[in-house]
């Protein structure tokens, strides 16, 4: 396994918790702090990922460019729980890999929250949107799942379903309820599953509509500047 794919494992089970435990004892707005450290613990395996050499600029702006389409993605579709973000963000680990993902998905979440507003929920989300990029960067390596589009819209179902959808329904079971219990940890994953098969519906129809031509372009770019995946 690639030093960079070990790093973000490492980050996703250990820093990031972690982070996000320590921003649960710290008073005021230590969300700021939180998201802070959470992007900067994403660098690392993040630059792992070019093996050595340095990223270059047109490499980072095209990283940033994806961030930014799943920004303007999640802020300027007026539909509650019906927006194309997760869709953008799976393309992106696809294409550039789990390092990219996670980074893209965790930066969509802190810049497009100071749209809707910030709060101790925004370090959840950069970690659960962040881990969606991450699994399509595992799943869809070369040795991978095939990129066919049913394919990967498929997984994009499963994931906003099992994976991204639960992880930020954690954000509430941690931050708002005073004692855990299984049955209160049940009904706010029940409360949240009908929105997050929503949001799972348009990340399909997002996938099948404009998932081979996005993955075609974003390929010819990937190869045409030697980026890792």
């Amino acid at each position: 396994m690639k030093k960079s794919h070990m790093a973000s494992i490492l980050t996703f089970l250990l820093l990031v918790p972690a982070t996000l435990y320590l921003g649960t004892r710290l008073p005021g707005r230590s969300y700021y702090i939180t998201s802070t450290l959470i992007i900067i613990e994403l660098m690392i395996p993040f630059f792992l990922a070019y093996e050595g050499r340095r990223p270059q600029a047109r490499e980072l702006v095209l990283i940033a460019v994806m961030a930014a389409a799943a920004i303007a993605s999640r802020v300027a579709i007026p539909l509650p729980h019906f927006k194309p973000v997760f869709a953008v963000i799976i393309l992106s680990g696809v294409v550039f890999g789990p390092e990219a993902g996670f980074m893209v998905g965790a930066i969509t979440a802190f810049a497009s929250n100071f749209f809707y507003g910030q709060g101790s929920f925004t370090p959840w989300q950069m970690m659960a949107f962040g881990a969606g990029g991450m699994l399509a960067g595992f799943v869809f390596q070369k040795k991978g799942l095939p990129r066919k589009p049913w394919i990967i819209a498929a997984f994009g179902f499963l994931t906003v379903v099992l994976w991204i959808g639960p992880l930020l329904d954690c954000s509430h079971i941690f931050l708002i309820m005073s004692k855990i219990s299984w049955e209160a940890v049940l009904a706010v994953l029940l409360a949240g599953f009908y929105a997050n098969i929503s949001q799972a519906i348009c990340t399909v129809i997002t996938l099948l509509l404009f998932g081979k031509p996005i993955l075609e372009k974003l390929d010819r770019v990937r190869i045409k500047y030697g980026m890792t995946n």
